[in-house]
């Protein structure tokens, strides 16, 4: 492109952001109060996340909302993390 005249302003790369939620995995049971499920999945992925369909030992966080049924009786046998709704916010803003 330079080639044909054409010319930008050089600068130091950009550097990347680190996504609050990288190499994390999270698992959604339940009715949230304010986001649907898929949502939820959005932002979560936005921010680094991958989302699963089960809870294994793997498993970091499981993000439950009201009714939450076998997904979060086996999250508190396997010991895994539990947050609400309201838990998320501070997650993707890098709080644990």
């Amino acid at each position: 492109m330079r080639a044909c005249g054409l010319q930008w302003p050089e600068g130091a790369p950009a550097g990347r952001t680190a996504l609050p939620l990288a190499g994390k995995t999270l698992v959604i049971t339940g009715t949230l109060p304010t986001l649907s499920r898929e949502q939820a999945k959005e932002r979560l992925e936005a921010a680094g996340a991958k989302v699963a369909g089960s809870v294994s030992k793997k498993t970091d966080y499981v993000l439950a909302g009201a009714e939450a049924g076998s997904k979060l009786d086996k999250a508190r046998e396997l010991g895994v993390a539990v947050i609400a709704e309201a838990d998320l916010e501070e997650l993707l803003n890098g709080h644990p």
